[in-house]
């Protein structure tokens, strides 16, 4: 049977020149003319004449060939095949052509040394080296191995069939010892259950998942064997049905094997037979395309000739021979993929869909059908993550091809909402792939816009990259509305004028107008894709009103100037939210160069226009504050090049004009922080006036104050005192304000007035602090004047007698709001700043010896007690205030974070403050958990610190207020909630002893339980649950053999006391032995341990499915819902239980005050400014 369709040329040999017709280069053809005219003369001469031309035919020929030679030297040589037996290359009987080939055999040039010992050096190789090893260790002699074997098929089938499925056995690892006739003759289920049973018995090698050195390229070498073996065989054995069946039939069955180590290999061979399959096919596909053609063009003759049927017997087995493929990969696909796209390895279910991908997209008339689409569809809901996403990029492939686009309505219908889910995956990678996958639905026009609510949601979730790749969908469709239609394509976008755009944005920010953080994260989001929002000119021309055509609302206005500042601080190359890995931003060089030139870009547009933006909202609060930032983003110097002095003074004027205009905090430190950033860039003339202008509102405001106290004292309203001193404090946040006397008036006031506003009083203290750190940071270390000592004594005196004031009055007062919830908050920190910033050690043998400071234990006492209230304010409370003023300042995290730091710089007695603090690990929330836990790893870092006593006494203050609440006896909720919560920390303080640290620890854990055995027997049996409560969780942390002691230590305190008395009081008692028996009873012995911490979801947490989507577009409403099948949910539903503290940020925003406070004070001013020490949470 004759394999060859075409027959190859061979490329050295001469008679295969003459006899192939036509003959591309020219010496044959001379020859075949030369030899017609010797044969024109007439009979007489014809010996003569012939023999003439004949020596004359030989030596052209000789010339010819020595010119093809040559050329043939100069082209790249081709891929060498096969030879052909030489009988198939010269018909019988025409010895003329033999006697030819010969002596065209004797005139052709050697082949090089070179290229002889080369082609030697292979062949050596290959008859040195096994397939197996070929693959393993040499993929360079793959192509020439499997020539090799193609050649020696016809000849020895058996043998070339041993040597490929041997093989294959040995890359699935199996040490056999098959033979040739064996396998020709056995059933393949035999082999392979003989295989199974290597593997059995262990005598199988993993070189799939091998790290040796040597096996690193195993994989692709194996691909590549196979890829080249079909390719191959493509003109020959691939259709003689019975090499590659027999194939075929072994990988089906290695591939569901147990032994992973088969199938992972077989599932990687299978895989890449279809596809290498398919590219002969298509090559296949393409000639039958092009005989086709040539079929319909005789016919059109009307010819019938020889031709005709030549091209349709050509025609008829190419279609048979890709019909017979398509079989092939129909029955690899049953007998493989159809079951290992769902096996348990993880890596062979990713390669099945990856494959299938590829299928899909490289022959679309096969598998471009529902009954294959489904598994990429199914698939979307695998457990682990990398095949979730494989099905994803699949997908992105596929739908990338417009052409797909009709045959996948039905597939997009069925599957689309688990795409949209999938945007919200666990897994960030996932997600955003799902993300780009959902933009090119959206620009084929398959989703509606109610399909994407959930998705702009997550414009403010969590992680950057989920963000980014939204922000990169909402300007796709919403801004850009980049969507592709049958008749026209994509649109062009590149005609639209920025206001458009920015008309379209401003539509979007609408949604989160209420906050401009928000705001700033969406802004953050689409910043990159957006061009307009670096068109400078057209922001300011907007907000200046300069076109008729666009009228901006005031909520458009807002946003507008929001999103003008956030925009030129992301191009000077400023974060405009939290980074949260919290690194500071570096810079290249090639990257300050540009953001040199955004601040130049953003300078000269704003150089005229500045003062008259200033100018027009000067009297809006929310407006105001965002444009005096802008200061702050130019480059000063241009003020002075191009000769804009009035501007840049003007500019000023009007800054001063807005901090004596508005009195809240945001224009406020904008105000303050524009002029001093003004004192110190730009050229000297103009921070000369920058200067004078701050020394100006020094002064002014000074008088203000202290006529504003003076105006209290007489009886008039505080509202002109309240807002002074906000301006003051922010002035002093940035500068030390000296004046003789305003530090006296404050405390006279203080003292006099107790019943002002708690406001007020809240601020008169802040700013006395601040000036007294002022006072102490001007002090001369080295030779402090005595004079200087005595005023910041007095100072000091002054100020601590208010803080103990207000210590001991406000957890007693009566009068309750939110004002007494931010003066006892303001007092709490101040306190805590006030010990810290004095603290004795610091100052003793020093010259300031007399400023140390040691607070007494009573007052520390009273200090906790204030700090105990503002940690039970309810999250009610705290959320009504959530948007209001230095809210950051008040909230129970502050006040903690104070306690803490206390403790953690021995500022106060530890014995007091650290157990207290300790005690409430677990009662307030995430946050609060948080700063103790940090407290606690640091404190350990000090040998110095008994961690032992610190526990205990921990415990007993947890176990005291439970009793508390029991003795109470009103409340049974606060009973429980109280008892819950003496668990919880015994449980977390017991958790800090794992790994290495509980058996270094072990007389720590010692320690606690003889305390706590001890605590508990006192006023028996009153305090016997305390063994329950608060010892069983360190009991289980000591190995059996210390058991015993404990044993016998809780029993002798019984010998004499009737147990039965009280049985309800002595229950604890009895299961705390219970439990120390069961203990000792396992024989335990310590093993290693993972650290205890909080269970944290792989990847990012999920969005609560039940918040409502945002609609940023008003659009036409569908009611239609289409309900998805059982199989399109699983998957994914595990993920849906989470608590509070593991919901992404759009979440957490509506459920959580706090968290979005925290994220305002990270996401303030950052620039670092000398000055002295500040109350912890008060400014930032």
């Amino acid at each position: 049977m004759n394999y060859s369709v075409h027959p190859p040329k061979h490329p050295k040999t001469r008679s295969h020149a003459i006899s192939s017709v036509p003959c591309p280069r020219s010496s044959p053809g001379l020859f075949i003319s030369l030899s017609s005219q010797a044969h024109a003369p007439s009979q007489t001469s014809k010996n003569s004449l012939s023999l003439s031309l004949l020596t004359l035919g030989f030596g052209l020929l000789s010339l010819a060939s020595q010119m093809d030679e040559s050329l043939a030297s100069l082209r790249r040589p081709k891929r060498g095949r096969p030879p052909r037996p030489r009988e198939e290359y010269h018909a019988a009987g025409e010895d003329f052509e033999e006697e030819e080939d010969a002596e065209a055999e004797g005139l052709a040039r050697p082949q090089s040394k070179r290229k002889r010992a080369a082609s030697a050096v292979a062949a050596a190789a290959l008859e040195d080296q096994s397939l197996i090893d070929i693959i393993k260790h040499n993929g360079r002699l793959i192509s020439l191995a499997v020539k090799k074997l193609v050649e020696d098929y016809e000849s020895k089938p058996k043998s070339v069939m041993f040597q490929i499925l041997a093989m294959l056995f040995e890359a699935c690892g199996a040490r056999h010892e098959f033979y040739a006739d064996y396998l020709d003759e056995a059933d393949v289920d035999n082999v392979v259950f003989s295989l199974v049973e290597l593997a059995r018995k262990g005598m199988v090698e993993d070189n799939y998942s091998s790290k040796h050195k040597d096996l690193r390229n195993f994989k692709e070498n194996l691909v590549s064997f196979w890829d080249t073996l079909v390719h191959e065989c493509q003109n020959g054995p691939l259709f003689d049905d019975i090499l590659f069946q027999k194939i075929k039939d072994y990988v089906v069955a290695l591939s569901c094997t147990p032994p992973r180590v088969y199938r992972q290999v077989a599932s990687l061979v299978g895989l890449q037979l279809v596809t290498s399959l398919i590219s002969v096919a298509k090559t296949l596909s393409g000639q039958r395309e092009t005989t086709q053609r040539q079929l319909n063009a005789e016919k059109k003759k009307q010819s019938d000739g020889p031709l005709v049927e030549s091209l349709n017997k050509r025609l008829s087995r190419t279609h048979e021979n890709i019909t017979y493929l398509e079989e092939f990969m129909r029955k690899i696909f049953s007998g493989l993929f159809m079951h290992r796209y769902r096996d348990v390895d993880p890596e062979i279910r990713m390669s099945c869909i990856k494959s299938l991908g590829t299928w899909v997209v490289s022959y679309p008339s096969l598998f471009l059908q529902d009954i294959y689409l489904k598994y990429l569809g199914w698939t979307l809901n695998d457990k682990n993550a990398g095949v979730r996403r494989t099905s994803i990029l699949a997908l992105q492939s596929l739908y990338e091809v417009d052409d797909n686009i009709p045959s996948l309505g039905l597939f997009t219908e069925r599957f689309y909402s688990r795409m949209i889910q999938l945007a919200d995956d666990v897994d960030i990678s996932v997600a955003v792939s799902a993300i780009g996958l959902i933009k090119q639905l959206l620009r084929h026009q398959l989703l509606s816009d109610d399909d994407l609510g959930p998705l702009y949601d997550l414009l403010i979730d969590e992680p950057p990259m989920i963000r980014r790749a939204i922000g990169e969908l909402v300007y796709d469709h919403l801004i850009a509305q980049n969507i592709k239609t049958s008749q026209s394509g994509a649109r062009d976008v590149n005609n639209e004028s920025s206001e458009v755009h920015i008309g379209r944005m401003l539509q979007i920010l609408r949604e989160f107008s209420d906050d401009p953080v928000l705001s700033s994260y969406v802004i953050d989001d689409i910043w990159d894709d957006m061009k307009a929002m670096k068109d400078w000119k057209c922001i300011i021309s907007m907000l200046l009103d300069e076109n008729p055509l666009t009228e901006l609302t005031d909520m458009d206005g807002t946003n507008l100037v929001r999103m003008l500042r956030a925009s030129a601080k992301k191009a000077v190359g400023e974060r405009i939210v939290p980074a949260t890995d919290n690194r500071k931003l570096y810079h290249n060089k090639a990257q300050k160069e540009i953001l040199g030139n955004s601040k130049h870009e953003i300078t000269t547009a704003l150089l005229k226009k500045y003062p008259q933006l200033l100018r027009k909202y000067i009297s809006d609060k929310a407006k105001i504050s965002p444009l005096v930032d802008m200061m702050m983003l130019m480059k000063l110097e241009m003020y002075s090049l191009k000769r804009q002095e009035q501007n840049f003074k003007a500019a000023i004027d009007l800054m001063v004009d807005a901090f004596f205009k508005h009195g809240d905090k945001d224009t406020l430190r904008s105000c303050i922080k524009a002029i001093t950033f003004c004192c110190t860039n730009g050229q000297a003339d103009l921070q000369n006036y920058a200067e004078n202008k701050l020394k100006n509102i020094e002064d002014e405001l000074v008088v203000k104050v202290k006529t504003a106290i003076k105006e209290v004292e007489t009886g008039d309203d505080e509202y002109s005192l309240l807002v002074n001193l906000k301006r003051f404090y922010e002035l002093q946040l940035s500068k030390p304000v000296t004046n003789d006397g305003l530090f006296e008036d404050m405390y006279r006031i203080l003292s006099h007035l107790r019943d002002m506003d708690n406001e007020v009083k809240s601020f008169l203290l802040l700013n006395m602090y601040l000036q007294l750190a002022w006072c102490l940071h001007a002090i001369d270390g080295e030779n402090p004047s005595e004079a200087s000592i005595d005023e910041l004594l007095s100072k000091q005196s002054s100020l601590f007698e208010q803080l103990y004031y207000f210590l001991v009055v406000l957890p007693t007062y009566q009068k309750e709001g939110r004002s007494t919830t931010i003066l006892s908050c303001r007092v709490c920190v101040i306190t805590a700043e006030m010990w810290c910033l004095f603290k004795k050690q610091k100052y003793s043998s020093t010259r300031l010896e007399s400023l140390g400071y040691l607070p007494q234990l009573d007052v520390v006492q009273n200090f906790w007690k204030l700090c105990e209230q503002q940690l039970n304010i309810s999250d009610e409370t705290e959320d009504e205030d959530a948007n209001e003023e230095y809210i950051e300042d008040t909230n129970r995290d502050v006040v903690m974070i104070a306690a803490a730091k206390l403790v953690l710089a021995d500022t106060v007695s530890k014995d007091y403050l650290g157990p207290e603090v300790v005690s409430h690990y677990v009662s307030h929330g995430a946050s609060t958990t948080e700063i103790i836990k940090n407290l606690i790893t640091s404190l350990r870092k000090n040998t110095d610190n008994n961690m032992a006593a610190l526990f205990f006494e921990a415990l007993k203050r947890a176990y005291e207020r439970y009793m508390v609440h029991v003795l109470d006896g009103e409340n049974q909720t606060l009973v429980g909630k109280s008892y819950s919560e003496c668990l919880d920390l015994a449980s977390r303080l017991a958790g800090s002893y794992v790994g290495a640290s509980r058996n270094k620890n072990k007389s720590e854990i010692l320690k606690i339980i003889q305390n706590g055995v001890s605590f508990a027997f006192v006023d028996l049996p009153k305090q016997l649950s305390f063994l329950e409560a608060a010892l069983l969780p360190f009991v289980s942390k000591l190995p059996s053999s210390d058991i015993p002691d404990i044993l016998m230590d809780v029993q002798k305190r019984t010998q004499d006391t009737n147990t039965n008395e009280d049985p309800s009081a002595w229950r604890p008692y009895f299961t705390f032995v219970e439990k120390l028996h069961d203990k000792h009873a396992k024989n335990e012995v310590l093993q290693e341990e993972k650290e205890e911490k909080p269970v944290k979801r792989r990847g990012r947490p999920r969005k609560v499915r039940d918040v409502p989507a945002r609609n940023l577009f008003d659009g036409h409403k569908s009611s239609d819902e289409e309900s998805v099948s059982d199989s399109d949910q699983q998957g994914h539903g595990e993920d849906d239980d989470d608590d509070d503290a593991d919901q992404p940020l759009i979440n957490t925003f509506r459920s959580s005050a706090s968290k979005l406070r925290s994220l305002k004070v990270s996401q303030q001013g950052t620039s670092v400014q000398k000055g002295p020490p500040r109350a912890s949470g008060s400014y930032s």
